[in-house]
């Protein structure tokens, strides 16, 4: 297939400098309700084993917590430990008011059920999105707290110049963290939804057929540079969740992260892209600390 040539080069869109604004915004907040509350609002980790991802991701989340002047504790607790103590800290959690938002980080150990975790967060604190209550909230379009990743894909593309109202939105994945969530808020009848949209996954048969016709593409399948020029309409706008690492001999450390999309072909024929990195990461920490206010002004009435 031959490629569309644009006039002009993809925009590429600017995760971390979108991130800076909210993030700046969610200060701000911080210090108006300090000062008309006294209260700060206040983020939980709980972190089991010592994944390396995950220790980095806690920990960056942490240190943007801090700069946004939000307190925040990592519960670290060993990889061995046993359902029941875990279930009983995240209950513990529930009742300390000195927390307003609580994050289990996933993944947890294959021992552990995810799903009986997850359960136990009080929806009140449930600063991801994630629990039961959360999520049909959300297919229900009432007020919740949306998990952070495809809120900050919903805020990329409205903050980016790229609202998805009456696009055809097809989403790349149907995970519970990325893919479900995003169709249900993108299909909500509000202002930043409104689009008409499309989900793909494994069991889909001719992907690229699909893939062609969105005017917004998100992919968020885990699979790396899957999603190639010759996949994309010409103008479109596409997402790039992925996160992936493959080996790069050239590099010191032997390898390079990629996203799901083959960024220097796609870029030739989108209008605009999201890096990897640099494009939605930022972005899903930047909606952790606004949820995390968020709670915290509810809960302070």
């Amino acid at each position: 297939m031959r490629y569309y040539i644009p006039a002009v080069p993809a925009q590429v869109i600017d995760g971390k400098a979108i991130a800076a604004d909210i993030r700046r915004e969610v200060a701000q907040r911080v210090r108006r309700l300090h000062d008309a509350r006294g209260v700060t609002p206040g983020l939980a980790f709980v972190l089991v084993g010592d994944n390396p991802s995950s220790l980095s991701y806690v920990r960056s989340k942490g240190q943007a917590a801090e700069e946004a002047g939000i307190f925040s504790e990592t519960f670290h607790l060993p990889e061995s430990i046993a359902q029941d103590l875990l279930l009983s800290r995240v209950l513990d959690l529930n009742d300390d008011r000195r927390f307003h938002a609580i994050l289990v980080q996933l993944p947890l150990p294959p021992h552990l059920n995810e799903h009986v975790v997850i359960d136990a967060i009080d929806p009140v604190k449930d600063v991801d999105g994630v629990t039961p209550v959360s999520m049909g909230r959300l297919l229900r379009g009432e007020a919740s707290c949306q998990p952070c990743t495809p809120r900050g894909v919903v805020e990329l593309l409205v903050r980016s110049g790229h609202p998805p109202d009456g696009k055809h939105v097809v989403v790349c994945g149907r995970s519970n963290i990325v893919g479900k969530p995003l169709a249900a808020i993108l299909m909500q009848k509000r202002s930043g939804a409104n689009a008409t949209v499309t989900v793909c996954h494994t069991g889909t048969k001719d992907l690229a057929d699909f893939t062609r016709r969105a005017d917004i593409l998100v992919a968020a399948m885990g699979s790396p540079l899957a999603i190639t020029a010759d996949m994309v309409k010409p103008g479109a706008v596409v997402v790039d969740v992925g996160n992936n690492w493959i080996e790069d001999p050239g590099r010191q450390s032997g390898r390079r992260l990629v996203g799901d999309v083959e960024f220097e072909g796609v870029s030739k024929v989108a209008a605009a892209i999201t890096p990897v990195p640099g494009g939605v990461g930022p972005m899903t920490v930047a909606m952790l600390l606004w949820n995390t206010v968020t709670l915290a002004e509810q809960q302070s009435g």
